[in-house]
């Protein structure tokens, strides 16, 4: 079987652009959720965010017309993937090459925002007034086709809608894809932008947003703290450059990791809410480090859902403690949501970036906010408020979504 690669990254998140900054701030502890003023949250619930809109400007990577044509998921997608491209060098390819170059990025919820607009704007001011845009700019598989329309890569042309599992599928699918012999690279990851007053109210309804820190918002998203009280909701894009790697080493690319496992599984539970006994996660988890070929005492670092959620953050350290046979001390567990918020289906590409990142750099991130764990945390290794210098080969990284749909990534170090 091929193994599989990779060489390039790219981040467009709340606590930095590019995946230098936005490593160095989530090792300074740094947090990107910040009170909403962009729109009115006079009758939300909660009404902070892990935002980009006072943060981040796009016309630094996107040219006018990708801005205006674009929802703003399809703009972090575009710009994270233009970041990840030029880290690997795969654009200066010829046209031959580009026919084995291909694309799998996704979305949990696309182009939100554009159709909360466009529904103002046929009720206000009539059909005419909708853009010729509007459907190409709301549609998820049209990240995918604008990355692969702007770099010419004719490949496999796929894109993932699994909730807030949909960048890890993503990537997964990716990797399977240059595994089977389909591709020799792939461009994959996952992007979100449902930071709007429509996404925010949806999602208070279904109580799943933190309400009790909305004048501490830095304070907000803390997994597996006793105060936790829901997720706070984060937006951007992560994307990865992956590749065969015989074919990387042979032009000579830089190597920061390689996809060793994929596992992916289904609660077939309850529309929103995790199985109690963590069933479907332990699965996916399994899978993924039967794919990698290695055991799980063989995992250092695991980089958790950990939404913040009462539920979940427990079920899933019950998960994992069965996965580790009950011997805890020796992984460390961190939730770098803490940081970023939860980007949906963005989170399980942040977070395998970020998990590659603690391998190249020998270091796990922070849980910021853990300031008193809950009793049922107790004897895992969860990294609280101050990043920590171990030995990191293997890295398992999970994401969970909506439906009852599970993914995990087994990431290790390329020998």
């Amino acid at each position: 079987m091929k193994r599989v690669v990779v060489t390039g990254l790219g981040l467009i998140t709340s606590i930095g652009t590019g995946y230098d900054e936005s490593w160095n701030s989530l090792l300074q502890g740094k947090s990107g959720i910040k009170i909403i003023d962009h729109f009115d949250t006079e009758d939300l619930s909660c009404k902070i965010a892990g935002h980009l809109i006072s943060s981040y400007d796009p016309s630094n990577h996107l040219e006018t017309k990708e801005i205006k044509r674009n929802d703003r998921f399809i703009q972090y997608g575009l710009a994270a993937a233009k970041l990840a491209v030029e880290d690997s060098g795969i654009q200066n390819m010829n046209e031959e090459e580009k026919i084995e170059i291909g694309v799998s990025v996704g979305s949990g919820i696309g182009g939100l925002e554009t159709i909360y607009n466009g529904s103002i704007t046929l009720n206000e001011r009539g059909s005419r007034k909708i853009s010729p845009f509007f459907i190409p700019s709301s549609l998820v598989n049209l990240l995918s086709g604008q990355i692969s329309i702007k770099y010419g890569f004719k490949g496999p042309n796929h894109s993932v809608v699994t909730a807030c599992s949909a960048g890890a599928h993503a990537i997964g699918d990716a990797s399977r894809i240059i595994r089977y012999g389909d591709a020799d690279v792939m461009i994959a990851g996952g992007a979100e932008a449902a930071c709007c007053r429509i996404g925010m109210a949806g999602f208070a309804a279904a109580r799943a947003l933190s309400t009790n820190f909305n004048n501490n918002p830095k304070s907000s998203s803390r997994p597996w703290d006793q105060d936790r009280d829901g997720f706070v909701m984060g937006e951007g894009a992560g994307v990865v450059v992956l590749e065969e790697k015989e074919h990387a080493i042979a032009r000579g690319a830089k190597i920061y990791a390689e996809i060793k496992g994929y596992g992916l599984s289904g609660d077939a539970h309850h529309i929103t809410a995790p199985a109690e006994n963590g069933d479907g996660g332990l699965r996916a988890m399994l899978s993924a480090v039967k794919d990698a070929g290695i055991n799980s005492s063989d995992i250092d670092y695991i980089n958790a859902h950990g939404t913040s959620t009462p539920l979940g953050d427990i079920i899933e350290l019950k998960a994992i403690g069965t996965l580790l046979k009950q011997k805890l001390q020796n992984t460390s567990i961190s939730s770098t949501k803490s940081a970023t918020g939860h980007l949906l289906g963005a989170a399980g590409a942040i977070e395998a970036i970020y998990s590659i990142l603690s391998i190249v750099n020998q270091t796990v991130p922070p849980t910021n906010n853990l300031v008193c764990p809950d009793k049922d945390s107790l004897g895992f290794d969860l990294v609280p408020i101050k990043s920590k210098k171990r030995k990191i080969k293997n890295v398992l990284s999970n994401s969970f979504g909506f439906g009852g749909t599970n993914a995990s990534l087994v990431i290790g170090s390329s020998d």
